[in-house]
C-alpha cells in the first residue's frame, strides 16, 4: 500500500452563520466520507485509526494477515498475542467461529456494557490473529460508526488499543501518540472532539462445552 497519508488532521471549519439544518447536512456529509475513506483503506489493507465501543483503536481487516502483521508492528507486540475483531452483528459470529456455544447467545442477550467473548475453533481469519490454541476473541459492536463501518466492510475489523504495547492505551483521541497517528494509513475524522472515557469491555472465556471463564 503507498506511504502517502490520507487521512485530515482537523475538522473541516463549520460556518456559525449555518442554518441548522445546513450544519447537520454537513456533518453528515463529513460523517459518510469518513466512513468511505475508513473502507478504501481497509479494501486496500491499509490499517486504520477508528472510534469504536471502547476506547479509539487500531484496525485492519481482519482476514488479511500482512495488515494484521502491520498491527504488530506499529504496537511493538508479539503475534504471540491475539488480537480481537469487531462485526457489527451476531448473525456473522458463526461464518468466523465452528461452533459458537449456546451460552454465547445469553450472555450477548443480556450484556450491558460492551463484551468480548473468546471462543474456540476460530476460522475464517488470519492466522497471525488468533491465539496458538487456535481461539479468538469477537466482539459485537453496537457503537454506531464502528459498526456502519464493519456493516459496510462486510468483514470483521481488528480492534486493538491505539497505543506501543506496555504504555498506557489512550483515553480520548487528544491523548494518542504523535507515533501511533503517524504509522497508520487513514486516521478517522468522526468523534476526535469527545473526552469521556468509555468503558472497557467485559472479556470472557468460552470452551467449547460451554465453559465459562471471566477474565476481566
Amino acid at each position: 500500500m503507498s506511504n502517502k497519508k490520507l487521512y485530515q488532521t482537523t475538522h473541516p471549519a463549520t460556518d456559525s452563520r449555518l442554518a441548522p439544518h445546513e450544519v447537520q447536512g454537513g456533518r453528515l456529509r463529513e460523517y459518510r466520507d469518513d466512513i468511505r475513506q475508513a473502507l478504501e483503506v481497509l479494501n486496500a489493507g491499509g490499517v486504520i485509526l477508528y472510534p469504536t465501543d471502547t476506547i479509539w483503536g487500531i484496525g485492519c481487516d481482519a482476514t488479511h494477515a500482512e495488515a494484521v502483521k502491520r498491527v504488530y508492528e506499529i504496537k511493538r507486540r508479539s503475534d504471540a498475542k491475539a488480537l480481537i475483531s469487531l462485526i457489527d452483528s451476531e448473525a456473522k459470529l458463526q461464518f468466523y467461529v465452528k461452533e459458537v456455544p449456546e451460552v454465547a447467545w445469553d450472555l450477548l442477550d443480556v450484556a450491558d456494557r460492551p463484551l468480548t467473548i473468546i471462543y474456540d475453533g476460530a476460522r475464517n481469519l488470519a492466522p497471525n490473529l488468533l491465539a496458538e490454541d487456535g481461539s479468538v476473541g469477537i466482539r459485537v459492536t453496537h457503537e454506531e460508526f464502528s459498526r456502519n463501518l464493519c456493516m459496510r466492510f462486510k468483514r470483521a475489523i481488528v480492534s486493538t488499543s491505539a497505543n506501543v504495547s506496555g504504555e498506557p492505551a489512550p483515553r480520548s483521541f487528544a491523548d494518542i501518540s504523535p507515533e501511533i497517528l503517524a504509522a497508520v494509513d487513514y486516521v478517522c475524522t468522526s468523534r476526535r472532539e469527545e473526552k469521556h472515557t468509555p468503558p472497557a469491555s467485559n472479556i470472557i472465556k468460552l470452551g467449547a462445552s460451554g465453559e465459562v471463564k471471566v477474565i476481566r
